[in-house]
């Protein structure tokens, strides 16, 4: 390894992903080194490795890491949320931030099918009895023929459409907080619509699907009235962000008949801890949990760590135009302190919804 390869701290839950592809690294010049997620360890590890650049996980960072970083460094999120990531307190660094869209699409899509058979088919149960010696055949329902409503239908959705649509023939509704291009979405993906307004998506559907990312206008977006509204015995299936649900709420709906069941990756606090002890979704016989893991297959992983480093590399050749770049603003910022790259251009922030 030579004395000029650049460093770059990888937390370690996510450097255990794809070890392969971060060690790999080496062959492109970047030395890949095991970090903690917390964030002051972090930062006391950027500081000691002297590292240019971080690639993280989902955990939440609000300020020592972005004072270890240099300026002109890149803030690299393994996956596709990015609410965990103070984009402003990274521009006012100079810090890049970018995420890995295009990467985790199927791995979502396919643990959605997942969480959503092992509920209606009520595989937790009839687990639960043959563990205990019990021969109990729990009774459940198809999917085909059935309503979806997919919530957020940006590109994991839109696969999860196509599934549903194609494969398991259920007629798909979207919902989407945007306009959009409806005619051709629906071609593509197999929506038999999409629609703007969430309570009319999710009035007669069987199940519905939630895809949209952390922000203050989906915080709590499925809460008491929108779950009141579902068809009685629906499920809810969640594999985008816990903060879109208020979980007391769905703990109501569950247990007073509102709703049939829920399957859920996501949670608001992460690892899992009810906000009301008296209100534990584990302790419910018709819900089904994940611990965040929709992402968490070796493609879908290595494709991450890949696209991470990609944008790592992009950054250090200038080239921010290609990058999937959070806060392009930021290159304004470093480009008036650098005149030689005045006229990169830069994209919009993707859109995760």
């Amino acid at each position: 390894m030579g004395e000029s390869a650049v460093v770059v701290a990888v937390t370690r839950g996510v450097y255990d992903k794809a070890r392969g592809v971060f060690d790999a690294a080496e062959a492109d010049g970047l030395r890949c080194v095991r970090a903690p997620s917390r964030e002051a360890e972090l930062a006391a590890a950027v500081r000691d490795a002297g590292a240019a650049h971080a690639v993280v996980g989902g955990a939440r960072y609000v300020e020592a890491l972005y004072a270890a970083l240099p300026s002109g460094g890149v803030l690299a999120r393994f996956g596709v949320g990015h609410d965990g990531i103070d984009k402003a307190r990274a521009t006012a660094a100079g810090l890049l931030c970018t995420n890995t869209p295009g990467t985790l699409e199927d791995s979502v899509a396919e643990h959605t099918f997942a969480l959503l058979l092992a509920g209606v088919r009520r595989l937790a149960m009839g687990r639960t009895c043959l563990r205990s010696g019990r021969w109990k055949m729990p009774v459940g329902f198809e999917l085909r023929g059935k309503t979806l409503a997919v919530v957020g239908a940006g590109a994991i959705g839109c696969r999860v459409a196509e599934i549903a649509s194609r494969g398991f023939g259920m007629r798909v509704v979207g919902c989407k907080a945007r306009p959009v291009d409806i005619d051709a979405k629906c071609r593509r993906h197999g929506f038999a619509r999409i629609t703007t307004d969430l309570a009319q998506a999710v009035r007669d559907a069987d199940v519905v699907s939630l895809h949209v990312p952390a922000t203050p206008q989906t915080q709590g977006l499925i809460g008491a009235a929108v779950l009141a509204r579902m068809r009685p015995g629906a499920w809810l299936v969640n594999t985008g962000r816990g903060s879109v649900v208020d979980e007391a709420a769905l703990y109501e709906a569950l247990t007073d008949g509102t709703l049939g069941g829920a399957a859920l990756d996501v949670f608001a606090a992460e690892p899992y801890v009810p906000a009301d002890p008296a209100r534990d979704l584990r302790r419910l016989p018709n819900v089904v949990l994940t611990p965040h893991v929709g992402s968490s297959t070796r493609e879908a992983c290595g494709r991450m760590a890949a696209r991470a480093l990609r944008n790592i590399t992009l950054a250090a050749a200038g080239r921010h135009e290609e990058m999937d770049l959070l806060n392009p603003e930021v290159t304004a910022k470093s480009e008036s302190r650098n005149p030689k790259h005045e006229g990169n251009g830069h994209t919009e922030a993707p859109n995760p919804e």
